[in-house]
């Protein structure tokens, strides 16, 4: 029989588990029409003020430095970007067909780069059990050197490589089921044998990378799916592929890359996925983490631009982070004009 305050497993119950936000992060404007925009984390914001989210332990995210970017980014890119930002005349400036930057984009990336950086701690200190990072811009697509589909800085890859220079984990796993494939992780880690880039994602969709072929230095695992796939696809890939290989790995971390872009009401996807299958998935990347890691479990906000379904999703996952169990409870929020939930 364990002792009071360790479970079964023989160590101490967990703390609680820690969201990572900051207002600044709605300050990121893009354009009109742009499916990134200010409603996805107020959308987030409003479900998670639920009273069944009580017990999250809330922290503003603090600022991260560019020292923490410069972990997976070249100083030349980190200077790009500053010179990139607008200033308070100017609405937005482009990088790219897809990515915009508005007078508040700089902080609310460096407040992503800063949640990234805090869970880590948070964990590594023993702070809280785990970590959900509601922050916004999102990460994954932007590489060492360039900015890509939305996204400025690379808070997976950053939280992986603090972990590696702070606390000396020898092995950081960064697992991805958004539904589009994370190229600017893979970029980053794709020498790094002690790092571990896990996706599954649909193929062909943007930004057309993520084949099974791209391995990296043995240490990249993608596994792509079809148009019209659904949860057993889904389950079956992250069983077969994803979820063995970081077994094997056996990660001192693991971060995830929480997307949900697969939702079947997700309008830039086609995956077919539910609230469910983010649940199952969020477990057993738990459980790998319990394995292998002292259930250190960072997730950070990726895709998402149905607010409904994003907002559902997020709870769902934040649910099964909290409670560490399969039991998903529903949680409402009102519809109204000004969310624009429903699109």
């Amino acid at each position: 029989m364990p002792l009071e305050g360790e479970t079964a497993r023989g160590y101490a119950l967990p703390m609680a588990t820690r969201l990572l936000t900051h207002p600044a992060c709605l300050d990121h404007v893009t354009p009109p029409g742009h499916p990134e925009r200010v409603d996805r984390l107020r959308a987030i914001n409003k479900l998670l003020a639920h009273p069944h989210f009580a017990e999250l332990d809330r922290k503003e995210a603090p600022l991260g430095s560019d020292e923490d970017i410069a972990r997976a980014h070249t100083e030349a890119y980190i200077r790009h970007i500053r010179a990139a930002l607008p200033d308070l005349q100017q609405e937005w400036q482009q990088l790219d067909p897809d990515t915009w930057m508005s007078p508040g984009s700089l902080e609310a990336a460096l407040r992503g780069v800063g949640a990234a950086i805090a869970g880590v701690d948070a964990v590594f200190k023993g702070e809280a059990a785990n970590v959900f990072c509601a922050i916004r811009p999102p990460s994954h697509h932007a590489e060492s050197r360039r900015a890509m589909g939305f996204c400025l800085f690379n808070n997976a890859a950053i939280a992986a490589l603090h972990a590696r220079a702070r606390y000396d984990a020898e092995r950081v796993a960064v697992v991805d089921f958004d539904v589009h494939h994370g190229n600017g992780t893979q970029d980053i880690f794709w020498s790094g044998r002690n790092l571990f880039y896990g996706s599954t994602h649909q193929m062909p969709l943007y930004p057309g990378t993520g084949a099974v072929s791209e391995t990296g230095a043995g240490n990249i695992f993608n596994a792509p799916l079809r148009a019209g796939d659904g949860s057993d696809r889904f389950r079956e890939a992250l069983r077969s592929v994803i979820l063995p290989a970081v077994d094997a790995f056996g990660p001192d971390l693991i971060v995830i890359s929480a997307g949900f872009d697969a939702h079947h009401r997700d309008p830039l996807g086609g995956l077919e996925l539910s609230e469910k299958d983010f649940v199952w998935a969020s477990l057993y990347i738990m459980e790998m983490a319990d394995k292998h890691a002292e259930g250190r479990v960072v997730s950070v906000l990726e895709g998402g631009y149905d607010l409904a379904a994003l907002a559902s999703s997020v709870g769902a996952h934040v649910q099964a982070l909290m409670r560490g169990t399969g039991e998903l409870e529903a949680v409402a929020i009102a519809v109204d004009d000004e969310d624009e939930i429903n699109d």
